[in-house]
Order: C-alpha cells, then sequence, then structure tokens
C-alpha cells in the first residue's frame, strides 16, 4: 500500500530525475513529438537566448564557452541566436579531441556561417584565454548534465579562469564541472561558479545540497516542453513539492467537529530549563488542528506550561526536572517526543519505554535522537512509520559517522528509511522526506530566517498535530514540512528573515493554512 501510495504522489508532484532519466526524457521527446534533436537543440536555444536577453541589453560584450557534447552545441546556438539579435559575442569551440556531438557539429557550422558573430574560434591544442572584466558575461556551455568525472587538465584551468575574473556568469543547464547528482568526490575547485544557472526542464539533485549553492547562484528553471507523458511515465525516484501538490491533501474540516474526534496529541518534552522547548511544540500541535494536546512534562515545569499553552493538559512526571518514567498512550492519536528532553540516563530508559509502549503513531526528534545516537541498538526497537525528523549533524550522529556531504548523508538516510521502514525528514534549507520505500520528496518553503532556536520543535508539534487530526504519515510529514516553512516565509515577509523566531512560524501557521485553502 505504501508503494502504490507514492507512486500517486510522484504522478503529481515535479519530479527530478537523474542525469539518465533526463536522456531518457530527452530521447522520449524527440521519438514521440516527434522533433528533431536539432530542432528540439534549437528550441532549447531559443528559451535561453530569451532569458539571458531579459538579464543583459545589447551593450554588454559576451564570451561563451562551449564543450564538445550537446552542452557545448545548446552554447553555440544561443550565441548564434544572441548575436542575431545585436549582441557582441565571442565563441571558442573546445574541441581538444577533433570530436563533437552530432548536434555539436551542427550548430558549429552554423555558427561558422554567421555573419554576425564578432569572433569565432574553434580550439584544437593552444588556447589564448580573452580578457574577462567585470562588464563581460561569460555563457558557459562547457559541460551539461551528462558529465560523470571531475574536470582536469586544460578544462580545470579555464574554469579556475572564469572563477578569477571579475566577469558574470551564466551557465546553461549546469555550472560546468558540477555532476547531476553525486559530487562527493568532486574537484570543487573546478566547478564553475555560475552567477545565474538556467537550467532546463526541471531542477538537478545537486542543486538542493547547500555546498553546491556556491556553484548555481541564481537558479531559473525553463520550459522547453519536453513530452509531458514521458515526463510522466518515467517514475523518478526524487521529487518537489509545491503549493497545487500540497493543497490537494488537505483534509476538510467537519463543521459539526467537536475536539474529541479532532485529535489528541502527546507531547514528551522539557527538561527542567528546556519548558520552552515543551510549550513551542504543544502550540504549534495546536495550531496544526489537533483537538486536544497533553504535555507529559517534569514537575517544575508545571507553572511555565500552564501559562504560556493554557489550552494544553499538563501531565507531570513524578521527577522535578527531568522525565523519569512512561506513560500509557491508548487514549491518544499521536505522540512527539524529544523537544528539550535531555539526555540523563533515566530520561533514556524513560524515552525507551514510551515508544515500546506506544499505541500510535509517534514522532521522534531532538533529545530523543541525540539519545538514540548513544544506544544505536535501540532503533532496532523504533516501530514501522516512526518518524524522524533529525538535523544534518544529529543523523550523522545516529548513523554513527560524520557523512562527507548531503549527498552522501540523504543516500545513508534513505538506506535507512527502507531498513527501519521508517519516515526520516532531514532538515535543512530543502528539507528531504525519506520514505520507506526509498522515495524522496523534498520542500521548496522555508528561508535563512528559520535557522533559529525552537524551529525544529515547531516542525515536531506541526507533525504530530497533523497526525492526530487524522492525516496518514506521509501527509502529515509532506504536509508538515511545507506548512512549516511557508509559515516561515509569510512571518520572514513581515518580520524580516533577521529578526524570526521560531514563535513567529507558530504565530503564522493560519496565515499559511489560509493561502492552501485560498
Amino acid at each position: 500500500m505504501v508503494s502504490v501510495f507514492i507512486f500517486l504522489y510522484f504522478c503529481i508532484v515535479m519530479k527530478i530525475f537523474t542525469s539518465n532519466q533526463i536522456r531518457e526524457l530527452d530521447q522520449y521527446t524527440i521519438e514521440h513529438e516527434p522533433i528533431r534533436g536539432i530542432d528540439l537543440m534549437e528550441r532549447a536555444a531559443k528559451t535561453l537566448a530569451r532569458a539571458i536577453s531579459e538579464e543583459w541589453t545589447t551593450q554588454t560584450p559576451m564570451v561563451a564557452f562551449a564543450g564538445p557534447g550537446n552542452n557545448g552545441g545548446d552554447a553555440l546556438a544561443v550565441s548564434r541566436l544572441l548575436a542575431e539579435q545585436g549582441y557582441r559575442i565571442s565563441v571558442y569551440l573546445f574541441n581538444i579531441n577533433k570530436k563533437l556531438s552530432e548536434e555539436c557539429a551542427t550548430n558549429k557550422k552554423r555558427i561558422a556561417e554567421s555573419k554576425r558573430i564578432m569572433q569565432f574560434t574553434e580550439v584544437t591544442q593552444e588556447f589564448d584565454p580573452p580578457k574577462l572584466d567585470e562588464d563581460t558575461v561569460v555563457i558557459d556551455g562547457l559541460f551539461g548534465s551528462g558529465l560523470t568525472k571531475p574536470l582536469a587538465g586544460g578544462f580545470a584551468l579555464l574554469v579556475k579562469y572564469i572563477n578569477q575574473s571579475a566577469a558574470k556568469v551564466v551557465s546553461i543547464d549546469m555550472p560546468s564541472g558540477l555532476m547531476t547528482e553525486d559530487n562527493t568526490y568532486n574537484v570543487r575547485a573546478n566547478i564553475v561558479k555560475a552567477d545565474i544557472t538556467l537550467t532546463l526542464q526541471h531542477k538537478k539533485l545537486s542543486f538542493l545540497f547547500p555546498e553546491n549553492q556556491q556553484f548555481t547562484g541564481r537558479l531559473k528553471v525553463l520550459d522547453i516542453r519536453l513530452s509531458a507523458e514521458g515526463t510522466e511515465l518515467i517514475k523518478a525516484q526524487y521529487g518537489i513539492l509545491e503549493e497545487n501538490d500540497v493543497r490537494q491533501m488537505l483534509l476538510p474540516r467537519d463543521p459539526y467537529s467537536h475536539k474529541g474526534n479532532m485529535g489528541s496529541a502527546l507531547v514528551v518534552a522539557g527538561s527542567f530549563g528546556m519548558a520552552g522547548a515543551a510549550a513551542m511544540a504543544a502550540k504549534a500541535c495546536y495550531r496544526a488542528g489537533a483537538g486536544k494536546v497533553t504535555v507529559h512534562t517534569p514537575r517544575r515545569n508545571n507553572d511555565i506550561i500552564q501559562i504560556s499553552v493554557p489550552e494544553a493538559v499538563v501531565n507531570l512526571d513524578h521527577e522535578e526536572t527531568y522525565i523519569g518514567n512512561a506513560i500509557a498512550t491508548e487514549d491518544f492519536d499521536a505522540m512527539a517526543i524529544g523537544s528539550g528532553l535531555g539526555q540523563v540516563e533515566t530520561t533514556a530508559i524513560a524515552m525507551i519505554s514510551q515508544i515500546r509502549r506506544a499505541s500510535c503513531p509517534i514522532v521522534v526528534d531532538a533529545d530523543a535522537l541525540n539519545i538514540l545516537s548513544n544506544h544505536r541498538a535501540w532503533l532496532q526497537q523504533m516501530p514501522k512509520g516512526v518518524i524522524m525528523t533529525p538535523h544534518p549533524r544529529e543523523f550523522d550522529r545516529i548513523n554513527g559517522a560524520q557523512c562527507a556531504d548531503s549527498y552522501e548523508r540523504l543516500s545513508k538516510a534513505r538506506n535507512m528509511a527502507e531498513h527501519l521502514e521508517a519516515y526520516i525528514l532531514l532538515k535543512g534549507h530543502h528539507s528531504a522526506l525519506c520514505m520507506p520505500d526509498g522515495s524522496i520528496m523534498f520542500n521548496s518553503t522555508g528561508n535563512a530566517g528559520m535557522a533559529t532556536a525552537g524551529s525544529g520543535d515547531v516542525l515536531t508539534g506541526i507533525i504530530t498535530g497533523l497526525l492526530a487530526r487524522g492525516y496518514k504519515h506521509a501527509d502529515a510529514c509532506m504536509l508538515g514540512m511545507y506548512l512549516h516553512g511557508l509559515a516561515g516565509d509569510l512571518a520572514a515577509k513581515d518580520k524580516g528573515e533577521e529578526s524570526l523566531m521560531a514563535t513567529d512560524i507558530i504565530e503564522y501557521m493560519p496565515k499559511a493554512f489560509d493561502r492552501l485553502k485560498d
């Protein structure tokens, strides 16, 4: 049932294709539109040229660097089209091995015949680089999504020359040197640092990782009308949630509903001094629509919770400053555990006991994750369908080793989700939900202002509230991370990213819901 459910979602969300699937989609378009490969390249080039002309006037001098493959063919076609519009452009085609792709060779002939190109040079051996000053725009078409190994030799030197210049750089489809998925062993000094990346049809996986932002610059996705039928037929492991996708997940609220049938949530949180984490999780739980929220917390937190969240029921632990016992969960529809929990050993034992005896969906976050990293054998005791929401360092600790980069971390999280039959939500600028069947969904909302204490506690509360409300695990995670980011975006618009606090995210949850229901 899970795999069928996920497949249905991947039919409607924006897909992220691998480099092999990108080639498959291109070929499908060529065969089924039908359209010749060279004509599809021309269509893409017209879209690229239009995007470039929207950024810079014809008074801007341009230099195009084209590689021997289809990315180079794109660059040649774009240069010709821009020249026909009146741009002053010099073109360098690197044909070191004297072997061009068919489309690149055709565009080489077309550009050689063009009378509008200021200069065309085919580089086969020595290369005397042109001057690249601050007024120049470089069109980077050396290598695209088909690259499978780090750049070296003369191409690496050219990339370094471009990066050291003061010129603005626009990359076609991919910054040259950046690979579509895995850059774990790439040589980052040999990757073009673009100011703008004009990617074709779909975002690429590597664009979603924070360490690659320095290369992509401002990203624009250009529609070149690749086959919609092919896009639907090709099964993607990765996808990006967008507003229309999550809007379809929203459950209607029965006008005759009451708190008893809107879901009861349990929040196990808050050691002494960390009562705020418990309060924020509980408030967010209510804002997500839960009918009733109970907070199990140490005795000294009683007054704080009662005052800060008067709607909540407080269930006090027998310990004064930390949680030392588990409680029954038969009356609850969802449970969150971990926010501000602390890591004393008595709490650790109470935590695993609480998880073992839970009879409802569970969200595990914060200190509960840190406890698991110190008792990694307990991971095997997590119930099927458990939801874990680690940030990168928390995941690395659970995994038992620091990951080299985001791709490696994502791969390990996917493997763990499959092995445990769990939902692992890796938090970040593009939070990634790894699901039990190996599918991964990225979030498209959120901003840098949300990098603030308590933001994770709010996310935990939102997902738990949605679970209590009756959403299935995958829906609760996807809708939860989208709403969390959307509320943060709406708050940042009014308050600014610098001044954003976690409680602002809770405050703007109603507006986020209204946005989706509008």
